[in-house]
Protein backbone atom coordinates (compact mmCIF):
# COMPACT_ATOMS: atom_id res chain seq x y z
CA UNK A 1 0.00 0.00 0.00
CA UNK A 2 1.27 3.70 -0.63
CA UNK A 3 1.74 5.95 2.13
CA UNK A 4 -1.14 8.28 3.63
CA UNK A 5 1.25 11.05 3.64
CA UNK A 6 0.44 12.40 -0.12
CA UNK A 7 -3.32 12.61 0.42
CA UNK A 8 -3.32 13.96 3.96
CA UNK A 9 -1.00 16.91 2.86
CA UNK A 10 -3.51 17.69 0.08
CA UNK A 11 -6.22 18.02 2.62
CA UNK A 12 -4.55 19.51 5.21
CA UNK A 13 -3.79 22.34 2.08
CA UNK A 14 -7.50 22.11 1.09
CA UNK A 15 -8.48 22.64 4.68
CA UNK A 16 -6.03 26.16 5.65
CA UNK A 17 -7.29 27.33 1.93
CA UNK A 18 -11.14 27.25 3.02
CA UNK A 19 -10.50 28.31 6.37
CA UNK A 20 -8.63 31.33 5.18
CA UNK A 21 -11.83 31.63 2.79
CA UNK A 22 -15.05 30.38 4.51
CA UNK A 23 -14.17 30.67 8.48
CA UNK A 24 -14.47 34.30 8.94
CA UNK A 25 -18.44 34.64 7.69
CA UNK A 26 -19.27 31.51 9.58
CA UNK A 27 -21.53 32.80 12.51
CA UNK A 28 -23.61 29.94 13.34
CA UNK A 29 -24.94 26.31 11.39
CA UNK A 30 -26.94 26.42 8.88
CA UNK A 31 -30.80 26.51 9.93
CA UNK A 32 -31.89 24.48 6.46
CA UNK A 33 -28.98 22.92 4.77
CA UNK A 34 -28.75 22.06 1.15
CA UNK A 35 -25.99 19.33 1.19
CA UNK A 36 -25.04 17.47 4.39
CA UNK A 37 -21.49 15.57 4.86
CA UNK A 38 -21.15 12.56 7.12
CA UNK A 39 -17.55 11.31 7.44
CA UNK A 40 -16.95 8.11 8.26
CA UNK A 41 -14.06 5.86 9.43
CA UNK A 42 -13.39 3.28 6.96
CA UNK A 43 -14.40 -0.05 9.14
CA UNK A 44 -17.50 -1.88 7.88
CA UNK A 45 -19.46 -1.72 10.97
CA UNK A 46 -18.92 2.21 11.16
CA UNK A 47 -20.26 2.65 8.16
CA UNK A 48 -22.90 0.18 9.48
CA UNK A 49 -23.55 1.90 12.37
CA UNK A 50 -24.16 5.11 10.81
CA UNK A 51 -28.25 3.73 10.06
CA UNK A 52 -29.67 6.01 13.31
CA UNK A 53 -27.65 9.10 12.31
CA UNK A 54 -28.77 8.97 8.97
CA UNK A 55 -32.10 8.29 9.54
CA UNK A 56 -32.32 11.33 12.53
CA UNK A 57 -30.66 13.55 9.46
CA UNK A 58 -33.55 12.17 6.60
CA UNK A 59 -36.43 13.16 9.32
CA UNK A 60 -35.12 16.42 10.91
CA UNK A 61 -33.72 17.76 6.88
CA UNK A 62 -36.29 15.94 4.39
CA UNK A 63 -34.97 18.02 1.58
CA UNK A 64 -31.32 18.18 2.10
CA UNK A 65 -29.17 15.64 0.41
CA UNK A 66 -27.20 13.40 2.37
CA UNK A 67 -23.69 12.02 0.99
CA UNK A 68 -21.78 9.86 3.32
CA UNK A 69 -17.70 8.39 3.12
CA UNK A 70 -16.96 5.47 3.92
CA UNK A 71 -14.69 2.52 3.08
CA UNK A 72 -14.37 1.34 -0.30
CA UNK A 73 -15.96 -2.21 0.62
CA UNK A 74 -18.75 -0.74 1.81
CA UNK A 75 -19.97 1.39 -0.81
CA UNK A 76 -22.04 -1.63 -2.34
CA UNK A 77 -24.20 -1.87 0.86
CA UNK A 78 -25.46 1.72 0.23
CA UNK A 79 -26.77 0.92 -3.54
CA UNK A 80 -30.66 1.55 -2.31
CA UNK A 81 -30.00 5.00 -0.63
CA UNK A 82 -30.82 4.16 2.79
CA UNK A 83 -32.16 7.00 4.30
CA UNK A 84 -31.50 9.06 0.97
CA UNK A 85 -28.02 8.91 2.37
CA UNK A 86 -25.56 8.86 -1.61
CA UNK A 87 -22.04 7.00 0.10
CA UNK A 88 -18.71 7.01 -1.88
CA UNK A 89 -15.46 5.81 -0.84
CA UNK A 90 -12.39 7.73 0.79
CA UNK A 91 -8.94 5.58 1.27
CA UNK A 92 -6.17 8.25 2.89
CA UNK A 93 -3.70 6.28 0.49
CA UNK A 94 -5.33 6.53 -2.45
CA UNK A 95 -5.54 10.45 -4.16
CA UNK A 96 -8.15 9.39 -6.65
CA UNK A 97 -10.85 8.83 -3.83
CA UNK A 98 -10.36 12.46 -2.82
CA UNK A 99 -10.65 13.98 -6.44
CA UNK A 100 -14.00 12.41 -6.36
CA UNK A 101 -15.20 13.52 -3.32
CA UNK A 102 -14.33 16.72 -5.01
CA UNK A 103 -17.04 16.53 -7.31
CA UNK A 104 -19.78 16.85 -4.52
CA UNK A 105 -20.98 20.08 -3.50
CA UNK A 106 -19.18 21.75 -0.83
CA UNK A 107 -21.73 20.55 2.60
CA UNK A 108 -23.37 23.14 4.26
CA UNK A 109 -23.47 21.02 7.30
CA UNK A 110 -21.05 18.03 8.19
CA UNK A 111 -21.07 15.57 10.76
CA UNK A 112 -17.38 13.37 12.21
CA UNK A 113 -18.87 10.49 14.22
CA UNK A 114 -15.72 9.52 15.75
CA UNK A 115 -12.17 10.14 14.98
CA UNK A 116 -11.71 14.09 14.78
CA UNK A 117 -8.99 13.85 12.35
CA UNK A 118 -11.82 13.15 9.31
CA UNK A 119 -12.81 17.31 10.29
CA UNK A 120 -9.95 17.82 7.83
CA UNK A 121 -11.47 16.19 4.77
CA UNK A 122 -14.65 17.68 5.77
CA UNK A 123 -13.06 21.14 5.84
CA UNK A 124 -11.18 20.10 2.96
CA UNK A 125 -14.34 19.37 0.85
CA UNK A 126 -15.73 22.59 2.05
CA UNK A 127 -18.04 22.20 5.09
CA UNK A 128 -19.00 25.79 5.90
CA UNK A 129 -20.14 24.16 9.52
CA UNK A 130 -18.21 20.93 11.25
CA UNK A 131 -20.13 19.05 14.48
CA UNK A 132 -17.96 16.17 16.17
CA UNK A 133 -17.81 14.82 19.92
CA UNK A 134 -15.59 16.61 21.87
CA UNK A 135 -12.00 15.50 23.93
CA UNK A 136 -10.47 13.70 21.01
CA UNK A 137 -6.28 13.68 21.25
CA UNK A 138 -4.61 15.32 20.25
CA UNK A 139 -6.48 18.35 19.79
CA UNK A 140 -5.24 19.76 16.60
CA UNK A 141 -7.47 16.70 15.10
CA UNK A 142 -10.29 19.26 15.87
CA UNK A 143 -9.03 22.51 14.47
CA UNK A 144 -11.78 22.84 11.90
CA UNK A 145 -14.66 21.72 14.00
CA UNK A 146 -17.01 24.68 14.97
CA UNK A 147 -19.32 22.90 17.50
CA UNK A 148 -18.44 19.95 19.48
CA UNK A 149 -21.16 17.17 21.41
CA UNK A 150 -20.30 15.65 24.46
CA UNK A 151 -20.07 12.09 24.96
CA UNK A 152 -22.83 10.31 27.21
CA UNK A 153 -22.44 10.26 31.19
CA UNK A 154 -24.50 7.02 30.39
CA UNK A 155 -23.95 3.69 29.37
CA UNK A 156 -25.64 3.20 25.81
CA UNK A 157 -25.08 1.86 22.10
CA UNK A 158 -22.13 3.81 19.63
CA UNK A 159 -24.96 4.28 16.97
CA UNK A 160 -27.30 5.84 19.72
CA UNK A 161 -24.34 7.83 20.58
CA UNK A 162 -23.51 8.90 16.98
CA UNK A 163 -27.01 9.79 16.21
CA UNK A 164 -26.99 11.91 19.01
CA UNK A 165 -24.69 14.65 17.18
CA UNK A 166 -27.51 15.74 15.74
CA UNK A 167 -30.01 17.66 17.86
CA UNK A 168 -33.73 16.59 19.00
CA UNK A 169 -35.21 13.58 19.30
CA UNK A 170 -33.90 9.87 18.55
CA UNK A 171 -35.06 9.00 15.58
CA UNK A 172 -37.57 6.06 15.57
CA UNK A 173 -36.43 2.23 15.91
CA UNK A 174 -35.33 0.47 13.11
CA UNK A 175 -37.88 -1.99 11.32
CA UNK A 176 -36.24 -4.67 9.22
CA UNK A 177 -36.56 -3.32 5.69
CA UNK A 178 -35.79 0.14 6.12
CA UNK A 179 -32.68 -0.42 4.41
CA UNK A 180 -33.16 -1.66 1.24
CA UNK A 181 -32.29 -4.60 -0.15
CA UNK A 182 -28.37 -4.92 -1.54
CA UNK A 183 -27.83 -6.22 -5.36
CA UNK A 184 -24.98 -8.38 -5.67
CA UNK A 185 -23.34 -10.59 -8.47
CA UNK A 186 -24.58 -14.50 -8.66
CA UNK A 187 -22.95 -16.43 -6.30
CA UNK A 188 -23.74 -20.48 -5.12
CA UNK A 189 -26.50 -20.04 -2.43
CA UNK A 190 -26.88 -22.59 0.18
CA UNK A 191 -30.35 -24.67 -0.60
CA UNK A 192 -33.05 -24.87 2.16
CA UNK A 193 -32.68 -23.47 5.84
CA UNK A 194 -28.99 -22.57 7.07
CA UNK A 195 -27.72 -20.97 9.44
CA UNK A 196 -24.54 -18.49 8.82
CA UNK A 197 -21.57 -19.41 11.86
CA UNK A 198 -18.99 -16.38 10.80
CA UNK A 199 -16.01 -17.43 13.06
CA UNK A 200 -13.64 -14.21 12.65
CA UNK A 201 -13.42 -10.90 14.19
CA UNK A 202 -10.92 -7.82 14.03
CA UNK A 203 -8.67 -8.99 16.63
CA UNK A 204 -7.98 -12.33 18.06
CA UNK A 205 -9.10 -11.51 21.20
CA UNK A 206 -12.87 -11.79 20.20
CA UNK A 207 -12.72 -15.22 18.76
CA UNK A 208 -14.53 -18.23 19.81
CA UNK A 209 -12.85 -21.42 20.57
CA UNK A 210 -12.88 -23.89 18.02
CA UNK A 211 -14.16 -26.61 19.65
CA UNK A 212 -17.33 -24.48 20.43
CA UNK A 213 -17.96 -23.96 17.30
CA UNK A 214 -17.71 -27.19 16.06
CA UNK A 215 -20.34 -28.57 18.53
CA UNK A 216 -22.81 -25.65 17.50
CA UNK A 217 -22.56 -26.65 14.09
CA UNK A 218 -23.02 -29.91 14.68
CA UNK A 219 -26.20 -29.19 16.97
CA UNK A 220 -27.77 -27.09 14.21
CA UNK A 221 -27.31 -29.88 11.68
CA UNK A 222 -28.98 -32.09 13.94
CA UNK A 223 -31.81 -30.05 14.16
CA UNK A 224 -32.37 -29.93 9.87
CA UNK A 225 -30.24 -26.29 9.75
CA UNK A 226 -27.10 -26.22 7.77
CA UNK A 227 -24.44 -24.41 9.14
CA UNK A 228 -22.60 -22.31 6.83
CA UNK A 229 -18.79 -20.99 7.96
CA UNK A 230 -18.04 -17.61 6.82
CA UNK A 231 -14.81 -15.38 7.37
CA UNK A 232 -12.97 -12.36 5.89
CA UNK A 233 -11.15 -12.92 2.95
CA UNK A 234 -8.41 -14.26 4.43
CA UNK A 235 -10.16 -16.48 6.69
CA UNK A 236 -9.79 -19.77 5.54
CA UNK A 237 -7.23 -21.08 7.38
CA UNK A 238 -9.22 -20.41 10.71
CA UNK A 239 -12.25 -21.82 9.03
CA UNK A 240 -10.33 -24.75 8.64
CA UNK A 241 -8.58 -25.01 12.10
CA UNK A 242 -12.20 -25.06 13.32
CA UNK A 243 -13.27 -27.75 11.07
CA UNK A 244 -10.52 -29.57 9.83
CA UNK A 245 -12.41 -32.13 7.93
CA UNK A 246 -14.85 -30.02 5.94
CA UNK A 247 -17.20 -31.59 7.70
CA UNK A 248 -19.91 -28.61 6.63
CA UNK A 249 -19.93 -25.37 3.99
CA UNK A 250 -17.39 -22.96 3.75
CA UNK A 251 -18.58 -19.91 1.69
CA UNK A 252 -18.41 -16.89 3.56
CA UNK A 253 -14.74 -16.08 2.87
CA UNK A 254 -15.23 -16.62 -0.52
CA UNK A 255 -17.64 -13.77 -1.03
CA UNK A 256 -17.47 -10.11 -1.75
CA UNK A 257 -19.30 -7.23 0.86
CA UNK A 258 -22.81 -7.11 -1.58
CA UNK A 259 -22.65 -11.09 -1.87
CA UNK A 260 -21.99 -11.74 2.19
CA UNK A 261 -25.09 -9.44 2.75
CA UNK A 262 -27.16 -11.56 0.66
CA UNK A 263 -26.32 -14.88 2.24
CA UNK A 264 -26.87 -13.32 5.92
CA UNK A 265 -30.53 -11.84 4.71
CA UNK A 266 -31.62 -15.12 3.69
CA UNK A 267 -29.93 -16.91 6.68
CA UNK A 268 -32.51 -18.82 9.55
CA UNK A 269 -29.13 -17.73 12.21
CA UNK A 270 -26.53 -15.86 12.04
CA UNK A 271 -24.09 -16.70 15.10
CA UNK A 272 -20.74 -14.43 15.11
CA UNK A 273 -18.17 -12.34 17.56
CA UNK A 274 -18.38 -8.35 18.23
CA UNK A 275 -17.47 -7.72 14.11
CA UNK A 276 -19.05 -5.84 11.48
CA UNK A 277 -21.22 -8.83 9.77
CA UNK A 278 -23.18 -8.58 13.47
CA UNK A 279 -24.56 -5.27 12.41
CA UNK A 280 -25.46 -6.70 9.16
CA UNK A 281 -27.91 -9.02 11.33
CA UNK A 282 -29.29 -6.06 12.57
CA UNK A 283 -30.34 -4.46 9.76
CA UNK A 284 -31.27 -7.33 7.61
CA UNK A 285 -33.23 -8.42 10.41
CA UNK A 286 -31.58 -11.76 10.81
CA UNK A 287 -32.09 -13.73 13.68
CA UNK A 288 -28.30 -12.69 15.55
CA UNK A 289 -26.64 -14.46 18.23
CA UNK A 290 -23.69 -12.01 19.02
CA UNK A 291 -20.79 -13.58 21.35
CA UNK A 292 -18.93 -10.67 23.23
CA UNK A 293 -15.68 -10.12 26.06
CA UNK A 294 -16.79 -8.57 29.33
CA UNK A 295 -16.82 -4.73 28.31
CA UNK A 296 -18.32 -4.48 24.93
CA UNK A 297 -22.11 -5.55 24.64
CA UNK A 298 -23.63 -2.50 25.76
CA UNK A 299 -21.68 -0.48 23.14
CA UNK A 300 -21.64 -2.37 20.23
CA UNK A 301 -25.40 -3.93 20.90
CA UNK A 302 -28.95 -3.42 20.34
CA UNK A 303 -29.16 -0.08 21.87
CA UNK A 304 -32.48 1.89 21.66
CA UNK A 305 -32.52 1.99 17.61
CA UNK A 306 -32.22 -1.31 17.29
CA UNK A 307 -34.43 -2.59 20.38
CA UNK A 308 -36.80 -4.53 18.38
CA UNK A 309 -34.44 -6.44 16.54
CA UNK A 310 -34.14 -10.20 16.73
CA UNK A 311 -30.68 -9.74 18.25
CA UNK A 312 -29.14 -11.43 21.47
CA UNK A 313 -26.01 -10.19 23.28
CA UNK A 314 -23.80 -13.10 24.93
CA UNK A 315 -20.90 -12.20 27.04
CA UNK A 316 -18.69 -14.98 27.50
CA UNK A 317 -15.81 -15.07 29.92
CA UNK A 318 -13.98 -17.08 27.20
CA UNK A 319 -13.52 -14.46 25.18
CA UNK A 320 -11.40 -11.78 26.58
CA UNK A 321 -11.40 -9.11 24.08
CA UNK A 322 -9.58 -5.75 24.48
CA UNK A 323 -9.99 -4.14 27.78
CA UNK A 324 -12.30 -1.41 26.84
CA UNK A 325 -12.27 1.78 29.04
CA UNK A 326 -12.93 4.18 25.96
CA UNK A 327 -13.85 4.80 22.37
CA UNK A 328 -12.30 6.64 19.81
CA UNK A 329 -9.33 8.11 22.67
CA UNK A 330 -12.50 9.20 25.00
CA UNK A 331 -12.53 8.02 27.91
CA UNK A 332 -16.40 7.01 29.26
CA UNK A 333 -16.21 6.40 32.87
CA UNK A 334 -19.27 4.04 32.34
CA UNK A 335 -17.03 1.37 30.30
CA UNK A 336 -14.02 1.68 32.44
CA UNK A 337 -16.27 0.26 35.22
CA UNK A 338 -15.00 -2.99 36.26
CA UNK A 339 -17.58 -5.58 34.61
CA UNK A 340 -19.97 -7.94 36.47
CA UNK A 341 -18.24 -11.85 36.13
CA UNK A 342 -19.15 -12.85 32.96
CA UNK A 343 -20.27 -17.08 32.71
CA UNK A 344 -18.15 -19.06 30.52
CA UNK A 345 -20.52 -20.29 27.11
CA UNK A 346 -20.43 -23.66 25.80
CA UNK A 347 -21.80 -24.31 22.22
CA UNK A 348 -25.76 -25.24 24.00
CA UNK A 349 -25.92 -22.10 25.85
CA UNK A 350 -25.39 -20.24 22.28
CA UNK A 351 -27.61 -23.00 20.63
CA UNK A 352 -30.71 -22.60 23.23
CA UNK A 353 -29.99 -18.72 22.56
CA UNK A 354 -30.57 -19.17 19.37
CA UNK A 355 -33.86 -20.81 19.62
CA UNK A 356 -35.29 -17.99 21.40
CA UNK A 357 -35.11 -16.05 18.44
CA UNK A 358 -37.55 -16.53 15.05
CA UNK A 359 -35.96 -18.55 13.18
CA UNK A 360 -36.74 -18.40 9.36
Amino acid sequence: MSSQWPVRLAVARKAAARALLHRPRRRAPPAEPRDILVVATLLIGDGLLLAPLLAKLHHRFPNAAIRVTVGAPVVPLFAGRPYGAQAAAFNPRDGRTLAALQAWPAPDLAFVPGDNRYSWLAAALGARWIVAFEGDRPAYKSWPVDETVAFPREPAAWHDIAAALVPGAPPPPYRAGDWPAVPCTPFDRPQGRYAVLHVEASHPSKHWAPGKWRELATLLADVGIQPVWSAGPKGEPLIRSIDSQGAFAALGHRLDLAQLWNLVADASLLVCPDTGVSHMGKLTGTPTVTLYGPRSATLFGRGEFFRDAPFRELVDADIPARAQQGLFKRRLEWLAVEPHAAPVLGARDVFEAGRTLPWR
